[in-house]
């Protein structure tokens, strides 16, 4: 991300302010406060951004480009994958982060965004691109350290494993049958240590 001063090319080759670029992103995140993905409109974030929808439209592929970039900008800073003394403490921890931040707005905002991506194949690679592969990457990592270390199953299948423990979180994001939060957290992070150790609890 360019510094304070600089700028970056959008998607038109035009350069954009990264002053600009930040507040259209923040009146894309204070707006969804009050309203639905589908409900926002371009017009309401130019306006309170205090932009051109112009200038909106040259920066972003569509609305739903821009959500899921201001999505991006918060949630990768509120879940990082915590430093910790072994592999299965790292992994508790990203579980129990991810699982805080999709329990309130965020949550509601990545649902409505990738239901609207259903319809948006080229800006669902954008965000199978920009977000859940780097993040998939770097959790994969981590237990292809435990894996390493002795820590975890040398026969595991990562991608099975992955899917298993994440899938876990999405599915009660979407279906929203059982609560998401800490105490399935604490319960989800206790059966990714017995799939990841091949060690039933």
């Amino acid at each position: 991300m360019p510094r304070h001063g600089q700028t970056e090319t959008g998607p038109a080759g035009r350069p954009r302010s990264e002053a600009s670029k930040k507040a259209v992103l923040a009146a894309t995140f204070e707006l969804l406060n009050t309203t639905t993905v589908r409900a926002l409109t371009i017009e309401a974030i130019a306006q309170k951004a205090g932009v051109g929808k112009t200038t909106i439209y040259r920066w972003w592929t569509s609305k739903t480009a821009l959500v899921i970039e201001t999505f991006i900008d918060v949630m990768v800073s509120g879940t990082p994958i915590p430093k910790s003394k072994t592999a299965g403490e790292a992994i508790a921890k990203h579980l129990s982060l991810l699982v805080k931040q999709y329990e309130g707005k965020l949550g509601r905002v990545v649902k409505e965004t990738l239901a609207e991506t259903q319809f948006e194949p080229e800006t669902l690679a954008e965000f199978r691109r920009q977000f859940f592969a780097e993040r998939r990457v770097a959790v994969r990592e981590v237990i292809e350290g435990g894996i390493r270390s002795g820590e975890f199953d040398r026969k595991l299948d990562v991608d099975i494993a992955l899917d298993t423990i994440y899938g876990a979180i999405y599915f009660r994001l979407f279906i929203g049958h059982l609560p998401l939060n800490q105490t399935f957290a604490k319960g989800l992070a206790k059966m990714a240590l017995s799939i990841l150790t091949g060690k039933p609890k």
